[in-house]
């Protein structure tokens, strides 16, 4: 009854999208599923660290990542909380837990060039439906930063070409207006007419070709297909783009705070990750430009 209590807590205070919620609710259950088969007992209001240490280890052998297992965690110690600030339990179990050790994985931006040379082929394509909504959502990825869920969310209220704005329904529903390029409102405005002329009763800006809403895995399949034919970077996905996005107004002299309110973060801390590109570029500019430096 607590988990059931917990989800509608993510759900209605806390904001948190479907998908977010979904997997607290997948982790609490696999969690629950150990404590049932271990201790005989789904009672997670009566458990102590030793059991969940148990989890852990049993996790560490069967050779999940360290990454995903302080995300579980992450779910259970927000479950806990909210058992302590409901008052169903005294203190969290979890006090004291300290997560594993990851190593940080260095995101590798797509250079300006490299995008440069997919919206060429993007213009250089046939002028159907498809290859203009494709060259669209590459251009609104690069020129706003926005998530791949928040992309496939936009719907037609979302765009205002009076004003060049785009509002965003980013995580937790926080709204957050975008500035569009010139270029972008073109785009936009030749998608919208196509889109238009098929006259299909939808409200979601981006849809297939049978009229249907986009979907997480056709956004990734677009970008993988069009950036494999010009990086040969190991990922090629929608996050990339919105870290070259960010990369980018960094390299440019973007001050981190404007970045942040672009990305949608909530803190500095989360906008932080994408100034390690950013100083690479500051050290080449110095290394070039500094009287002492040894220039080759």
């Amino acid at each position: 009854m607590s988990i059931i209590h917990f989800i509608d807590y993510l759900t209605s205070e806390k904001k948190y999208s479907p998908h977010t919620v979904r997997a607290y609710q997948d982790d609490l259950m696999s969690f629950t599923l150990f404590c049932q088969e271990t201790y005989d007992s789904e009672l997670l209001l009566e458990v102590n660290y030793g059991q969940i240490r148990s989890w852990i280890v049993e996790m560490v052998n069967n050779n999940i990542s360290n990454r995903t297992i302080n995300r579980k965690i992450s779910s259970l110690k927000t479950y806990y909380k909210f058992l302590v600030k409901s008052k169903q339990i005294k203190e969290s179990p979890l006090l004291s837990h300290q997560a594993l050790k990851v190593s940080k994985k260095m995101q590798v931006p797509f250079s300006q060039a490299e995008i440069e040379e997919v919206l060429a082929n993007l213009s250089s394509e046939d002028t159907d439906f498809e290859s203009i909504r494709n060259k669209l959502i590459v251009e609104l990825l690069y020129s706003t930063g926005m998530r791949r869920a928040e992309l496939i969310e936009l719907n037609l209220g979302s765009v205002n070409l009076h004003n060049a704005t785009l509002k965003v329904l980013g995580k937790r529903n926080k709204e957050r207006y975008i500035p569009l390029l010139d270029s972008v409102q073109k785009t936009l405005t030749i998608y919208l007419t196509e889109r238009k002329q098929m006259a299909y009763d939808i409200d979601y800006l981006f849809i297939t070709i049978k009229g249907n809403k986009i979907y997480p895995n056709l956004v990734y399949r677009i970008i993988n297909e069009y950036f494999s034919k010009v990086s040969s970077k190991v990922k090629k996905s929608p996050h990339v783009i919105r870290h070259s996005f960010a990369t980018h107004l960094l390299n440019e002299g973007a001050d981190l705070n404007s970045v942040k309110e672009l990305l949608g973060h909530s803190s500095l801390a989360s906008t932080q990750i994408y100034t390690h590109s950013s100083l690479n570029e500051l050290k080449k500019v110095y290394n070039q430009a500094h009287p002492r430096s040894t220039k080759t």
